[in-house]
């Protein structure tokens, strides 16, 4: 975080979960440069910058729409800076972005910057971590969506997302699908993870550029040399 400037969308939403970050950051915003160090587990340059985000996370000012706020290598090829006002907001009604500091976001969300993982305990959550914080808040909230929808869930999460929600419950309630990306050759056909995340986000911007509705429609998506097999019922790239 954080990724790219985002166009002047004319509007802009609020988090469902705007009540949860904010009890979260407010604990995150009591831990000192040090102490953040050790619970994110990373370095110090790092975490002075996570502090001082936290220490300014209820200033008025510093929000940024959830789509733009990323700038891992799925939201790059998600691009959404080179989306028409229209397909921004079309994608506020069918896209959700995985979070452990909002739980599940709009792209038109307003967030601030921040670092935060998802095995992390905060002391007034209970004793959980953040995945376990998150299922029982989300799972009823994701379900009741996608069943005012059309009850179809395009699941282009990366595996580690999947566990803020109850997945099981959701599969069973839900029509899933999870598109896979393999390279061929050399026998068994393998998940190379960058080219999966490259994938990832530029199927979920295939789809909304498109207004893709029909799962077997997926079919016709292609990138750079990946293609759908239907002998695999998965993409390859040859």
């Amino acid at each position: 975080m954080t990724g790219g400037a985002p166009p002047d969308t004319g509007f802009t939403t609020e988090p469902a979960f705007g009540r949860q970050a904010c009890h979260n950051a407010l604990q995150l915003a009591g831990y000192s440069v040090e102490e953040l160090q050790g619970l994110l587990r990373v370095n110090r340059e790092i975490a002075l910058e996570n502090w001082l985000r936290y220490q300014r996370f209820f200033d008025k000012e510093g929000f940024v729409p959830a789509a733009f706020a990323y700038n891992g290598m799925a939201f790059r090829k998600l691009a959404p800076e080179t989306w028409t006002t229209e397909e921004l907001r079309y994608a506020n009604g069918h896209l959700l972005v995985g979070s452990f500091l909002y739980g599940l976001l709009r792209p038109l969300d307003r967030v601030k910057p921040y670092r935060l993982e998802g095995n992390v305990e905060l002391p007034g959550n209970g004793g959980k971590d953040m995945f376990h914080y998150w299922q029982p808040l989300l799972t009823d909230w994701l379900i009741e969506r996608v069943l005012e929808d059309d009850g179809i869930l395009v699941n282009l999460a990366s595996a580690e997302f999947k566990k803020i929600v109850d997945w099981k419950r959701v599969a069973r309630t839900v029509r899933v699908v999870t598109p896979e990306f393999y390279v061929a050759g050399g026998g068994k056909p393998r998940m190379v993870v960058i080219y999966a995340k490259m994938c990832r986000g530029a199927m979920a911007r295939w789809i909304i550029q498109n207004e893709i509705t029909r799962p077997d429609a997926l079919e016709a998506f292609g990138y750079e040399g990946f293609e759908y097999s239907r002998k695999t019922g998965n993409w390859l790239l040859a």
